[in-house]
């Protein structure tokens, strides 16, 4: 395990993996005007194997990949096939910062659902966090003011379902096998999707073909970054990073798209963020015997490229809480 340096450094790590996520999210926009969905998730499925492989070849367990909880990864499987195909749609019909504002609501969700799930004990300052959050969401979406559509319940839709996939993977990570959590999304996906391709099915240029490559390669680039993160510092300092992908949202749009960030999106967006970042600091104090939040490491789970969690051994998992509890 890598040995702890300057927290800088592990920010600034933090920093440039959302960074190239967000470089990430502008192929599947740029794809998603060409191509639909079911496409794009097919091969950034097939181009994302090589890093399966990759995590695969650590796995030195010696079980089966049955699942020790079927019905807990069958729902984590779907929701993660939900959350890509809602996420990767938003992406291309809808402005970038707007996606990021509402799929920043994912961990009020993650509270909310760590209660019935995990048993967690919420108080009235995390409560109030997610009302708040979730105000901020109504701000972003203005019911009445603005034209919802497919785009933005794709949107609510990613923000649920990765936060159903997270709570999940905090109550039976510890117990199923890696390569049971890494595969299954990855292979319903590409099953699924494979089914539904020839109705949708258009010729790749090799252009395109390398904006898919393009895909895959920063999607492994980031993960390996983020690992790096938190092996270098503690996760509450690490997770509030995710909130930048705001920043490069305002700055591809506005190159890339010609996108502006209304006066409605960056307020809810802030809102959120907030939010967000309360229940971070709440967890990171030790307020929550779970940290679900906390300790989700990964961005929205999709089913086309492995949880970052996973690539941690589970002694790097612990050692975040740890060296909080601890009074560092």
């Amino acid at each position: 395990m890598s040995e702890r340096t300057s927290p800088l450094s592990g920010i600034l790590l933090g920093l440039a993996a959302y960074g190239f996520f967000s470089t990430h999210d502008i192929a599947i926009k740029l794809l998603g005007s060409r191509y639909a969905v079911v496409q794009i998730v097919f091969f950034g499925v097939i181009l994302s194997f090589p890093l399966v492989i990759f995590m695969l070849l650590r796995d030195n367990e010696a079980r089966t990949l049955k699942p020790v909880h079927p019905w807990w990864s069958a729902i984590r499987t779907l929701s993660a096939v939900l959350t890509g195909a809602g996420a990767f749609y938003a992406f291309s019909v809808l402005p970038l910062a707007q996606v990021y504002a509402i799929i920043f609501a994912a961990p009020l969700i993650i509270t909310v659902l760590s209660i019935p799930i995990l048993g967690e004990s919420v108080g009235p300052h995390r409560w109030g966090a997610v009302l708040v959050g979730l105000a901020g969401v109504l701000v972003v979406l203005r019911p009445g003011n603005v034209d919802l559509g497919p785009g933005h319940f794709g949107a609510l839709t990613a923000a649920a379902c990765s936060a159903l996939s997270s709570v999940i993977v905090r109550k039976i990570g510890r117990e199923e096998r890696s390569a049971v959590l890494l595969l299954y999304p990855m292979m319903a996906n590409f099953t699924v999707m494979g089914i539904l391709l020839p109705f949708v099915y258009q010729p790749i240029p090799l252009g395109d073909l390398g904006l898919w490559a393009m895909m895959a390669g920063l999607a492994f680039l980031a993960g390996l970054t983020l690992i790096e993160a938190y092996r270098r510092t503690e996760a509450v300092l690490v997770a509030p990073m995710q909130y930048s992908q705001i920043l490069w949202a305002a700055l591809y749009g506005w190159l890339v798209f010609g996108e502006t960030i209304d006066g409605g999106t960056g307020l809810g967006a802030g809102i959120i963020i907030a939010s967000g970042l309360y229940i971070v600091f709440r967890e990171g104090r030790g307020r929550s015997e779970n940290a679900p939040v906390l300790r989700t490491r990964s961005r929205p789970e999709t089913g086309t490229t492995p949880r970052i969690g996973r690539m941690l051994s589970a002694e790097e998992r612990a050692v975040p809480m740890r060296y909080l509890k601890s009074g560092h």
